[in-house]
């Protein structure tokens, strides 16, 4: 149904005007009786069970929802009823922003991918956290928390300190974003000592914590061997649980769609099949060079069981869909699972 008329009929609009009617109607039958189990149906009916324990929680299966789709946790009984195994809200910041200005959200249907320069467009943290409290779900929700753009980098760790705190009580993990290229200088924090002083610092918290929470990093697919040697080290020195691999790329090579209409969107970061090959590259080169110490989420270009099964065999625990999702709709997630070997 999602292939034949529902996208279809999305796609006739503006990508964040589909996005916004395809929220409000995700709303509305979260809030009505049988709402969800429409949506259920509609997406395939009950998700094959395939649990998969990690860093201390148990997923029912491997498929989960990247950040940057619920950016608000306004939908996550939704897609808890789709099927997914976990959802990632986010990035989340301390206080509301509007993001960059529109347009700023581009399909390229050749491509199946998405170029966004949204800019971590969110209404705060404690709007998140207010929404978070009354889900009825027990889906598995991950935060994923960055830096507000107001805030110079010197000081970006009090503001990833202040999502840590506000979600602790509502999430059950933490990612740590600093791989996004919309917001500026944001990827200069990916350098080994502004990001070692921002990960210690959440860890000194987190151990405070009577449970302490699973803390993960978000990395670009853009970075080179030496810095993902980096990443591999700081993982191992700041103790965190795992990293996600990985976010949108700034390259744009290889791209079907015309030149000039790659030219005439600009900046962002592109997503979907486009980022695949080199994100599943990173996913494998970080299990390689760490000899598996650590857990990694694969995302990155995943639109069918084949590339899924690609990120798993490449040293990937659990992966993440979002372009594929907007493209493919939510029998991905059953074809993922009906399919997959982990």
């Amino acid at each position: 149904m999602y292939k034949s008329l529902i996208k279809p009929f999305l796609f006739n609009f503006k990508p964040e005007k589909a996005h916004h009617m395809t929220f409000g109607m995700l709303k509305f039958l979260n809030s009505v009786p049988g709402g969800l189990s429409i949506i259920k149906a509609i997406s395939g009916g009950k998700s094959k069970n395939m649990e998969k324990e990690l860093f201390g929680l148990k997923f029912p299966n491997p498929v989960g929802l990247a950040a940057g789709l619920d950016k608000n946790a306004e939908a996550i009984d939704a897609f808890a009823a789709m099927g997914f195994g976990f959802v990632e809200i986010g990035t989340i910041t301390p206080k509301g922003q509007p993001g960059n200005p529109q347009p700023r959200l581009f399909r390229l249907p050749k491509d199946e991918a998405l170029i966004n320069r949204m800019g971590f467009n969110n209404d705060g943290v404690q709007a998140a956290k207010q929404r978070l409290l009354k889900r009825k779900s027990n889906i598995l929700v991950g935060g994923n928390i960055g830096k507000n753009k107001v805030t110079p980098n010197e000081e970006a760790v009090n503001d990833y300190l202040i999502c840590f705190n506000e979600l602790f009580d509502v999430v059950d993990y933490f990612v740590v974003n600093v791989s996004s290229p919309n917001t500026p200088g944001l990827r200069e924090l990916q350098e080994k000592k502004p990001l070692s002083d921002i990960l210690n610092r959440l860890m000194e918290e987190n151990n405070k914590q009577n449970t302490p929470k699973p803390i993960l990093l978000k990395i670009a697919p853009d970075l080179t061997d030496d810095q993902l040697m980096d990443i591999v080290e700081i993982v191992e020195e700041t103790k965190i649980a795992g990293v996600i691999a990985t976010n949108t790329t700034i390259d744009r090579g290889g791209l079907q769609s015309p030149k000039i209409k790659i030219e005439e969107i600009g900046a962002g970061g592109l997503s979907g099949k486009p980022v695949q090959k080199r994100s599943t590259e990173v996913v494998r080169f970080l299990h390689e060079k760490s000899k598996g110490t650590f857990p990694i989420i694969g995302v990155g270009g995943i639109n069918s069981a084949q590339s899924a099964q690609e990120k798993i065999d490449a040293g990937a625990s659990l992966i993440q869909v979002y372009s594929g999702f907007i493209y493919e709709g939510p029998g991905l997630i059953h074809d993922i699972l009906k399919k997959i070997k982990l």
